[in-house]
């Protein structure tokens, strides 16, 4: 299932677990927040708002509150003895989508939780054939790819003189 919604200005097509970057809402990491400004709802049948979808929201999880990096305007009128510099730095909040709800549902106040990714683990037998194999391996294969792929270092150039011309006239 996904969703088109707005804020901050601009629109943003989401399904569940999406994390975003958008502009600054207010709350806490850890807390839900709702979008109610949803234009569209899709999976097995669309649903078009006009312009807003009745009873739809967008449920979220506030991840960070940051700043963007420095942006830099300089401004130099020459030949005025005029110029301004000024930096800023943009909010945006961290969300991550964690439920689209249709039909005046409410969201859920706690974060669920998420699955985790299943390491796999190595077999004892594997793990110690690997051992047996790294102490017949030289001692450090990086530095010996690492001699192979330094390119040799540029002659340094002579400048060839200019011969006297022979016979000048003055």
């Amino acid at each position: 299932m996904f969703a088109v919604f707005k804020t901050g200005g601009k629109q943003y097509r989401v399904a569940a677990e999406d994390v975003l970057k958008i502009e600054k809402v207010k709350g806490e990491p850890g807390e839900i927040v709702e979008f109610g400004e949803v234009l569209v709802v899709g999976g097995d049948s669309v649903t078009l708002g006009a312009p807003m979808v009745a009873g739809a929201t967008i449920a979220a999880e506030v991840l960070d509150q940051a700043r963007g990096p420095k942006i830099i305007a300089f401004k130099k009128r020459r030949r005025q003895n005029s110029r301004r510099k000024i930096g800023h730095r943009q909010e945006f909040t961290l969300t991550r989508i964690t439920e689209i709800l249709t039909d005046g549902k409410k969201p859920s106040q706690t974060v669920p939780p998420r699955p985790k990714r299943a390491a796999a683990p190595a077999p004892a037998a594997d793990a110690a054939a690997t051992a047996e194999a790294s102490d017949d391996a030289p001692a450090s294969p990086r530095k010996a790819s690492a001699k192979k792929s330094e390119k040799p270092k540029p002659k340094a150039r002579v400048k060839a003189k200019k011969p006297a011309a022979a016979g000048k006239k003055k």
